[in-house]
């Protein structure tokens, strides 16, 4: 068995910007975990990128990968049985966009971070600006370590009536009173087409994205017109990547 090994899988996610991920702060890494996050770090910072958070739920995550890559004593991204990168993620409680890991087996952490820097596919993952969250886990083996990190643009979990307070927020920027019937507006969300209720819209976005901090750019189009002057706004359960750890949010505007 070769001392040193790597193994890397590309970046999986969705169109989406981010959202404020502040309220997302976890528990500190222990010792060896740490080390790696803080000389992936330290790269990012040789490169002008921000720090990546700790995120005890890819670190969770990370932990029942290693374990199983430890008895397996070989590097792989998904043994038999073993979901995928995302589901697995979600699982253990990650809200994100997109998804990325690198494994290794190396005989220090160092070691193991050089040897990601090293590898251009890795490295690209350390230096994603896209990323912003990082779990570790280390497990020894016959005086090797495997070594896996999970990376996220992590997203905040928002609940409907959150979601809904934020896009309504938006509308009261541009001129759009969102007054009208939000329990109208939950139903319409959950449809793909066609109205549920009675209130007759003029018009009826639906949409689905990580990020809720701003309009669809044909939202916004029709917000200025001048015409619409009331909304009602619902948010549901999304449709897209069913239990597979991504986190989206599905909207639906009435206007009126």
């Amino acid at each position: 068995m070769n001392a040193r090994r790597v193994l890397t899988i590309a970046v999986l996610g969705i169109t989406a910007l981010l959202v404020n991920v502040a309220a997302l702060a976890q528990i500190s890494p222990p010792p060896q975990e740490k080390q790696i996050l803080d000389l992936t770090n330290r790269d990012r910072a040789a490169q002008g990128l921000t720090p990546l958070a700790w995120d005890s739920s890819l670190a969770e995550a990370a932990r029942k990968h290693v374990q199983i890559m430890v008895q397996y004593g070989q590097l792989s991204h998904q043994y038999p049985g073993e979901p995928a990168l995302v589901v697995r993620a979600g699982q253990a409680g990650a809200h994100f966009s997109a998804v990325a890991e690198n494994v290794a087996e190396g005989p220090t952490p160092a070691a193991i971070e050089q040897e990601w820097m090293h590898s251009t596919p890795h490295r690209t993952n350390i230096l994603d600006p896209q990323m912003n969250h990082l779990g570790v886990a280390i497990a020894a083996r016959d005086g090797q370590l495997y070594a896996v990190e999970d990376f996220s643009s992590a997203v905040a979990s928002l609940s409907p009536s959150e979601v809904e307070q934020r896009v309504g927020g938006l509308l009261r920027e541009r001129g759009i009173e969102p007054s009208g019937p939000t329990a109208e507006a939950r139903k319409d969300c959950a449809m793909e087409s066609g109205s549920a209720g009675p209130s007759h819209p003029l018009s009826i976005m639906r949409w689905e994205s990580s990020n809720i901090n701003a309009l669809p750019p044909q939202l916004i189009q029709q917000l200025g017109n001048g015409k619409l002057k009331t909304a009602a706004v619902g948010a549901c359960s999304s449709t897209s990547r069913p239990n597979q750890g991504f986190t989206t949010y599905r909207v639906a505007v009435l206007l009126y």
